[in-house]
């Protein structure tokens, strides 16, 4: 499976859009560590340095949030936790039973296209207010 950060997921806001570069990278390595019948600890690692990383991007990402009183906080912050409950499953998945033939399509539906959603609504609405919040002469 490719994925990659593409102009579709900029957001405008220079922070936002480099750490979701860095964490679309890390969802791709994981994926071909999965794809190329890598033995499950190498997944699971993988695994880890992607949680690791979305850790931190939601943890800043909340951050700018709260710094310009972003109204839609509360529901971008249960989002973000019902993401990290799914790589959460994922994992319990992987060590219960391995990777197999629908790994990839549940990573796909359940990780990668979850995300490129999330950003193209979600992260693209903080990124329009804090471009407004910075620049109150546009209003």
């Amino acid at each position: 499976m490719f994925i990659e950060f593409d102009d579709t997921l900029i957001t405008g806001n220079d922070t936002i859009d480099n750490q979701h570069k860095e964490l679309i990278d890390r969802i791709s390595k994981f994926v071909h560590s999965c794809e190329d019948g890598a033995d499950i600890a190498t997944s699971l690692e993988m695994l880890d340095y992607l949680k690791e990383y979305t850790s931190f991007h939601f943890s800043a990402e909340e951050k700018l949030q709260e710094d310009v009183s972003y109204p839609g906080l509360a529901e971008h912050r249960k989002k973000h936790e019902e993401y990290k409950a799914t790589l959460e499953a994922l994992s319990s998945s992987l060590k219960e039973k391995g990777a197999d033939a629908n790994t990839s399509e549940e990573i796909k539906e359940s990780v990668v296209d979850w995300l490129f959603n999330h950003i193209k609504v979600f992260d693209r609405s903080v990124a329009e207010f804090i471009h407004l919040y910075e620049n109150p002469e546009l209003l």
